[in-house]
């Protein structure tokens, strides 16, 4: 049971990236495009996979959170304030933004198990269960309850993806022939934004810190991370492969998706979705807040514990804000195409300076640089780049 004891933060990267956002974007592109988007997750995961693996392996070679690195070697004191302050106002907004879908997501997902229409105060109860987890302060609690969760959500999404029995030959299809045109690129942009997230690299290099805090275990952080983040993927391609198979194009969301499927599955399908739905709400409800905690950590150089005030503060704010938004019914779709918007601007930024700091000798030795993965994080760099400026002239 050793190799279980090593699971944690490439299990909460996973919790993190799987949130409602991705679940309903992984429903609409399915029912909207059968297969034919399966490239473009598996293209998301791959780049997951690789940027995660540059964090942890800086994160645990110097001992530090990436935004910790980035403040102590970008000497340049007007570019260090200008990074920080884009990292911090990025991270806050954007994640504050994401948790009221988070937490909206979850409510919906009990919802959906009661057979209710409403939510009412549900948000409130999700609220409570991330608070009391993050207030423990205590990452094996939290650890243990996410990979939990990331265990249950990934059952639960698998069996559902199994019901549907697939066509093999469309599904090789979608993956080998990759389709990118007018009607897509706007969810393809939406797949990648919602999967290569900027804060869980923040995230990632202070979980490892925090798991082993040793060169030594690299190896196994390695592998721990990409296990972790490929179950992730196939999670959200499970859920492409389970939207595929409903004919019904005006598919907006995980509960309509379970209603699509009822002719075809009874209503276990509504709960299988259902229980889904709230795992993958309530681990990035938790996730999102102790990412933006470590982020303000790191760039205000607190040495304070998981307990202090201030890290409490920083968590609390962003947990409550996504409860009020969640309450007063705010459209969470569109919260979360904000932040994806927010994360398709900083995520070239970020990627750009994680290459730099992996190949910086004063930072990293040479015996911890990898030129395969020099390579690829280049040409996920210059995709990144592009993802940015798709964003930006969507926007404009």
């Amino acid at each position: 049971m050793k190799w279980f004891r090593d699971i944690g933060p490439g299990a909460l990267i996973a919790a993190a990236f799987i949130g409602p956002g991705t679940v309903t974007l992984c429903t609409i592109a399915g029912a909207s495009f059968g297969y034919s988007l399966i490239w473009a997750i598996l293209l998301s995961t791959f780049s997951t996979i690789v940027l995660q693996e540059m964090s942890l392996r800086i994160g645990l070679i110097t001992k530090m959170n990436l935004a910790e690195v980035i403040r102590i070697n970008i000497k340049s004191k007007f570019i260090n304030r200008l990074f920080l302050l884009l990292i911090i106002c990025s991270i806050l907004i954007g994640n504050a933004a994401y948790e009221a879908g988070n937490i909206t997501g979850a409510s919906l997902g009990i919802s959906a198990i009661l057979n209710s229409e409403s939510i009412n105060y549900i948000p409130i109860f999700i609220g409570l269960i991330a608070f009391i987890i993050l207030y423990q302060g205590n990452y094996k609690i939290l650890e243990r309850f996410l990979v939990l969760l990331v265990l249950i959500m990934s059952i639960s999404f698998f069996i559902t993806a199994i019901m549907t029995k697939p066509n093999i030959e469309s599904l090789l299809n979608g993956i080998l022939s990759p389709e990118l045109n007018s009607r897509n690129i706007m969810v393809v942009l939406g797949l990648v934004g919602t999967t290569v997230v900027p804060y869980n690299l923040f995230l990632h290099s202070s979980l490892v810190s925090e798991k082993w805090g040793s060169s030594n275990k690299l190896k196994v952080a390695r592998f721990e991370s990409f296990f972790s983040i490929l179950i992730g993927g196939l999670i959200s391609l499970s859920i492409i492969i389970t939207a595929a198979s409903v004919n019904n194009k005006d598919v907006n969301g995980v509960i309509d998706l379970a209603k699509g499927l009822e002719p075809l599955y009874g209503k276990f399908a509504i709960y299988f979705l259902g229980i889904g739905l709230f795992a993958s709400g309530i681990t990035s409800s938790i996730t999102a807040p102790l990412a933006a905690a470590y982020v303000a950590k790191s760039c205000f150089d607190w040495n304070d514990s998981l307990k202090s005030q201030k890290f409490r503060a920083i968590w609390i704010i962003i947990l409550f804000s996504g409860v009020i938004a969640s309450m007063v019914e705010l459209n969470p779709i569109e919260i979360i195409k904000f932040a994806q918007f927010s994360n398709s601007l900083l995520l070239p930024i970020i990627a750009i300076i994680l290459l730099w700091l992996i190949n910086n000798k004063s930072i990293i030795s040479q015996r911890y640089r990898y030129k395969f993965q020099n390579i690829l994080g280049s040409i996920i760099v210059i995709l990144s780049i592009i993802l940015g400026a798709k964003g930006l002239i969507s926007l404009i």
